[in-house]
């Protein structure tokens, strides 16, 4: 391997440890749910997912777990 790429390498680890360096503005996921796999997405600053607690509610464990998961990463203002 090749200094530069070396160089690449540990650049990457650098920001992968600086959280704030990432912004998400749209995503897909599969969720492994206790019961079922489910997909949610993010896009246009809201949360989806195909779970019948998120049509009725506006969010469930999943999009709440990933809220979590990104923290500091998604916009300030997400909405359901």
């Amino acid at each position: 391997m090749d200094s530069g790429m070396i160089g690449k390498i540990e650049k990457a680890k650098r920001y992968a440890q600086e959280r704030e360096r990432f912004h998400f503005e749209a995503l897909t996921v599969s969720i492994e749910g206790a019961n079922n796999s489910h997909r949610i997405s993010f896009a246009d600053g809201k949360w989806n997912c195909d779970c019948d607690f998120f049509h009725s509610h506006g969010l469930c464990v999943h999009s709440m777990a990933l809220e979590e998961l990104l923290k500091g990463m998604l916009p300030v203002s997400v909405e359901s």
